[in-house]
């Protein structure tokens, strides 16, 4: 399915989510609330079965590996906790593919922690001449992690004014 389908059908669900939350109807809404539940719960099992039994087979692994580059796969695999790279590993690429953004203006960030799905991280530095280059440097970052890892609760992130003087020095994240 082609990402722009995804989105069409992604889109549509949420329209149909917001329908039923803004149902006069609270037994309703319970019931269909109750329903997508389910669904998404039956499907989860599923791919989990999937997952387990292509692992048992010769080169299951780095199938399943393969598949989930792909940003849709990732996104399901994530949703149902299922992703074969650990939440870490995803943030950690996330940052290094928001770097050389960062580093362009002036910038680079920093892993503070993961804590119960919540990602803390210092910015360091900035574009001194580019309005608004902090917030631009923030969010390229979230959009990078979320991208990567969609079942993060909340990015927060602290700034760090840049040494005088002195080059930033880029932190490896393992």
């Amino acid at each position: 399915m082609a990402k722009r389908e995804f989105s069409r059908r992604t889109e549509r669900i949420e329209e149909l989510i917001t329908r039923i939350e803004s149902s006069g109807d609270p037994a309703m809404r319970a019931v269909a609330s109750e329903l997508l539940q389910a669904v998404v719960e039956l499907h989860g099992i599923a791919l989990e079965r999937i997952c387990l039994e292509l692992v048992e087979r010769p080169g299951g692994q780095e199938a399943i590996d393969r598949l989930a580059e792909e940003e849709l796969i990732a996104g399901v695999l994530s949703l149902h906790g299922i992703h074969p790279q650990p939440l870490e590993t995803r943030v950690a690429g996330a940052l290094e593919e928001a770097r050389p953004y960062l580093r362009s203006h002036g910038g680079d960030v920093e892993l503070a922690g993961i804590t119960e799905g919540v990602v803390r991280l210092r910015l360091h530095g900035a574009c001194g001449h580019c309005s608004g280059s902090a917030q631009t440097m923030k969010s390229t970052v979230e959009e990078a992690i979320y991208r990567a890892a969609p079942e993060v609760a909340s990015v927060i992130t602290e700034e760090v004014a840049a040494p005088a003087h002195s080059e930033l020095v880029a932190l490896q994240v393992s």
